[in-house]
């Protein structure tokens, strides 16, 4: 997917940094800025340029638990068990219930979803 991005150098340092979290085993990173700052696009490009898949859930009406549930299994099934290197994109607007953090938060602690 094309982007029009303006570089500038702090912009690049932090592409720098989103792609070496990337590359690292097991790495994840929170990323905190105002809305407009450019994270998603400077972790869409880090993925570029690494060769990873992004996964990005959808939020739709009627979107829950059940659903987050579905769209993390997809997720999984790609990343553990077609060995595909993806990277989970989760922002602050996609949190429709605070379960889904938490859920997140299980998956990094101890790599299992309850």
């Amino acid at each position: 997917k094309r982007m029009d991005l303006v570089c500038f150098l702090y912009m690049l340092e932090h592409l720098r940094n989103i792609a070496r979290i990337i590359k690292s085993p097991s790495g994840n990173a929170l990323l905190v800025g105002v809305g407009g700052s450019g994270r998603q696009s400077c972790t869409r490009l880090a993925c570029f340029m690494a060769g990873f898949a992004v996964f990005q859930i959808e939020i739709v009406r009627g979107y829950d638990m059940a659903a987050f549930h579905e769209d993390m299994k997809k997720m999984l099934t790609r990343a553990g068990g077609k060995n595909e290197r993806t990277v989970f994109l989760f922002s602050d607007t996609q949190i429709k219930d605070e379960g889904f953090v938490e859920e997140v938060n299980s998956l990094l602690n101890s790599g299992e979803i309850p």
